[in-house]
């Protein structure tokens, strides 16, 4: 099986695109292994449909340069947090064995954002105790459990706990979203508007990661926010 460094989860495919492509880019331009895992096919969205969704996806991911992307199909803004559910992640996780997850806003304008937070979340705790048992491929998993647990910014304008400087990523995070075709801004659309499909919400892509790069005094940026306090070997190694 593939070990991955860092492996990123989506409610829907697109949620990791618009919340840390660019994060996630400059990890594998530096040498690191990431994967996605999107929830949903994001079937019950406005635009499209799963199959284009999916087509867009891998489009994406090709942006990007992850090294695995899969979609483990729950049902879109019906999924709950339960066991059923949580054994799906928990096999992923063990499949990959990422060191770091990524996953959404722990609470967000989109129900679904929220909920795969939790179930996310829960399952990189659940994952490390032997006693669950999981089979993959015919196979007995290994416990695994993710040292880090962190959460990409998305609609709402909250607080982030630490920000990464995306200068020289923020191309590739506007093609990777660019990918979605159907999902966002395209004037010679006939389908109906959604909040994300006006050009001021992908405009507002752009200045949001100005933004937060004002703050942090980098060109770009995006934030993130974290479950336990970020430890750190020295002082020094924040400077």
């Amino acid at each position: 099986m593939m070990k991955l460094d860092i492996l990123a989860f989506g409610a829907h495919p697109d949620d990791v695109e618009l919340g840390c492509a660019g994060t996630l880019a400059k990890e594998i331009a530096n040498g690191k292994k990431v994967g996605i895992v999107d929830l949903t096919q994001g079937e019950l969205g406005t635009r499209g449909s799963a199959e284009l969704r999916m087509v867009e996806a891998a489009n994406a991911a090709k942006v990007m340069g992850v090294s695995a992307r899969e979609n483990l199909k729950m049902a879109d803004g019906f999924f709950v947090n339960d066991k059923e559910h949580q054994l799906e992640v928990i096999k992923m996780l063990r499949k990959y064995k990422p060191e770091m997850v990524i996953c959404n806003a722990v609470r967000d304008r989109h129900i679904d954002h929220g909920k795969g937070s939790n179930l996310v979340s829960d399952a990189c705790f659940l994952s490390g105790l032997r006693k669950i048992e999981t089979v993959l491929n015919g196979e007995k998993q290994e416990a695994w459990r993710p040292k880090v647990v962190y959460h990409y910014l998305q609609w709402r304008d909250d607080k982030p706990d630490f920000i990464v400087d995306i200068t020289g990523y923020m191309d590739t995070k506007i093609e990777a979203i660019k990918a979605y075709k159907s999902q966002f801004y395209d004037p010679n659309s006939d389908e109906p508007e959604t909040p994300i499909t006006s050009k001021t919400f992908f405009d507002s892509l752009t200045y949001r990661a100005e933004d937060l790069g004002r703050i942090a005094n980098v060109k770009y940026a995006e934030g993130f926010t974290t479950e336990r306090y970020i430890t750190v070997d020295k002082i020094s190694d924040l400077i």
